[in-house]
């Protein structure tokens, strides 16, 4: 048995959910980093900002006055969001939905006034002029949309090595054995560096990062501690 696991349930659940019936550490063994999305930080076209610089001059200018929208309380894009205020001192009003595709829709209709969530979501608006795109999470540009800058490099302070994607990722039963994962792992990378896969990962705004288990379980321990003062900062909770 394998679960694809994501972010949110391998490295922010345990912040999140103070009752968690799971261990990620623990109860899985990792068998393959299979795709990072960076999320992508994208405005109504009425909101007067052509960058990131120019958005956190406007945000500070008019705290409390700016709603972002999020897939939900403890969403992928609630956290980047939150942690890009944590970063960069600044006030936005969370409006969570029940999904991602109503605050997308929300935002094109200017409804909120900014998302920061997966490129899948996002790009198909930019690309359409309802949104406008203002940095991605990424440490690299996007291959798929170079023109829009990270965050880190803004030049903002508090944005230095700012990197907020979402990923995806194999794991097994805990105790699953070594030869067993080695091999799953060897299938996965070798999937992953298929042309055709590689081309729809990134039409799909994903990033294919073929690597080792010892490397993804590494991710998900850094990224534990990467979320878990930004939950408790935002005091997020789902119980």
């Amino acid at each position: 048995t394998l679960l694809m696991g994501h972010v949110g349930t391998l490295a922010v659940a345990p912040s999140v959910y103070p009752h968690l019936t799971y261990d990620p550490l623990k109860s899985f063994a990792p068998v393959a980093w299979v795709a990072r999305v960076p999320n992508v930080m994208a405005v109504h076209p009425s909101v007067p900002v052509k960058n990131v610089t120019e958005l956190v001059s406007y945000l500070k200018a008019n705290p409390g006055k700016v709603n972002y929208g999020s897939g939900g309380n403890g969403s992928a894009a609630h956290l980047a969001t939150e942690y890009f205020k944590l970063a960069t001192q600044t006030f936005i009003v969370h409006v969570p939905y029940r999904g991602t595709v109503p605050s997308i829709t929300d935002a094109v209709a200017g409804q909120i006034q900014m998302v920061f969530t997966g490129a899948p979501a996002v790009i198909p608006m930019v690309k359409a002029g309802k949104l406008k795109a203002i940095a991605v999470s990424s440490p690299k540009r996007m291959e798929s949309m170079p023109e829009i800058p990270t965050l880190a490099e803004s030049g903002v302070k508090g944005l230095e090595g700012f990197e907020a994607d979402q990923w995806y990722g194999l794991v097994a039963p805990a105790g699953t054995s070594p030869d067993i994962v080695k091999k799953l792992n060897q299938v996965i990378n070798a999937s992953l560096s298929m042309p055709e896969i590689a081309a729809r990962l990134k039409a799909e705004g994903a990033i294919a990062t073929p690597t080792t288990p010892d490397v993804f379980g590494l991710l998900i321990q850094s990224e534990i501690k990467r979320w878990k003062p930004v939950v408790n900062n935002a005091k997020i909770s789902a119980d």
